[in-house]
């Protein structure tokens, strides 16, 4: 990708998960000038392939440290990303979605926090979309703000007038807005993942909410997804 031409002088903490969004957050915050600092939560995921695809974005882009931290979310379950449930194949709709992760966005953020603050960092990147996504709640513009607002509450830093930004870039923005961002940026997509449901083979499934998702963005954008899809 193409860096900032200016040399970082503060460090972000970005929540990398491995998909497009995320790499495409995280590649903006370094564009703005950031040093990146980049967590990757291995919350025992059906799609677990995605936290080596954080690895290689990580390492792509040059973040200055990357943690993939371990926290089991299978034990919770409620999800059809960390349960024995069936992940949906018939199109995205309106309602909230069985995968759904209960509060995973404010565990995430949370967990982003607590290692910003002790970096020092007052500056937190998450590649959330209100837009073309799966009507999750923890997307909406109104969580990010409250959250924001919890951070300045919630840490030795907000209460010494230290305050937190949550940089949320691509908030407003369609999946073929981020694809070609991505594009802009010179970013690779084939080192994303967003398939919830891998097959055996190795490919994406093509089906679920995040495949159609995907996929429809690049054909919109007019641009190669290099995915390998089995449907």
């Amino acid at each position: 990708m193409r860096k900032a031409m200016t040399q970082p002088q503060k460090t972000a903490v970005v929540l990398l998960s491995g998909g497009l969004d995320s790499m495409v957050s995280a590649a903006r915050a370094i564009e703005q000038g950031f040093a990146v600092a980049a967590l990757t939560i291995d919350y025992n995921q059906r799609h677990r392939v995605e936290i080596e695809a954080a690895r290689k974005i990580a390492a792509h882009i040059g973040a200055v440290r990357h943690i993939v931290l371990p926290l089991d979310l299978r034990q919770f379950g409620g999800s059809a990303l960390t349960d024995d449930i069936d992940v949906p194949k018939t199109g995205v709709g309106d309602d909230i979605p069985v995968t759904y992760v209960p509060a995973r966005n404010l565990i995430f953020l949370s967990l982003t926090l607590g290692w910003a603050e002790a970096l020092g960092a007052r500056d937190i990147f998450i590649g959330v979309n209100a837009l073309d996504y799966s009507g999750y709640p923890d997307c909406r513009p109104e969580f990010i703000q409250g959250f924001e607002r919890l951070a300045d509450l919630a840490t030795k830093a907000g209460d010494q007038g230290e305050p937190f930004t949550i940089h949320a870039p691509l908030q407003f923005l369609g999946k073929a807005e981020i694809a070609a961002e991505a594009a802009r940026l010179g970013l690779d997509p084939g080192m994303s993942w967003s398939c919830y449901d891998p097959t055996p083979e190795g490919k994406a499934c093509g089906l679920c909410d995040s495949c159609r998702l995907r996929k429809q963005g690049f054909a919109d954008a007019g641009l190669v997804d290099p995915t390998v899809y089995a449907a």
